[in-house]
């Protein structure tokens, strides 16, 4: 049974945990972070949003998510991001900076003042390794969740 206290804490910073974790995904190859520590960052409010929800609540809204598409999504994706540096003659070559794709904006010479769009395909596998590290974590978790029958008095 989850108190009032711990409903109230969790709808206020369960969003706050989902954007952090989106925005280190985002900008990971401009500042320390990336994809795995931002998906788990997403996947720890995901988590909270599962142990503050009511037993039926987190069977109805959690159990058709499709974490295993989600999760396959990512690796193929970080897969094809490595396999397009073929294209250039080398393995997890990036090809898409200073293309003019998106993610691939021209890069300024010296630091980087935190543009956005000039990661190419370190953004994209950022991204990707995001999405396999939220889906593999939340399916954790949903697991020990749907083993132990929703009883988290017992936990």
């Amino acid at each position: 049974m989850t108190t009032t206290i711990i409903k109230t804490t969790t709808r206020i910073l369960a969003p706050l945990i989902l954007v952090f974790g989106a925005y280190i995904i985002l900008h990971g190859h401009l500042t320390p972070g990336g994809g795995f520590q931002g998906g788990a960052v997403f996947a720890s409010g995901l988590a909270l949003l599962i142990v503050a929800c009511e037993d039926r609540v987190v069977k109805r809204r959690f159990e058709k998510v499709p974490l295993s598409p989600l999760e396959s999504i990512g690796a193929l994706g970080f897969l094809g991001m490595a396999l397009l540096g073929l294209m250039g003659y080398t393995f997890f070559k990036n090809v898409i900076a200073n293309s003019g794709f998106i993610f691939g904006g021209r890069t300024p010479i010296g630091i980087n003042p935190g543009f956005l769009n000039t990661g190419g395909t370190l953004a994209y596998m950022n991204i990707f390794v995001g999405m396999k590290v939220l889906a593999g974590l939340t399916s954790i978790v949903l697991i020990f969740f749907l083993l132990l029958g929703g009883k988290k008095d017992e936990w």
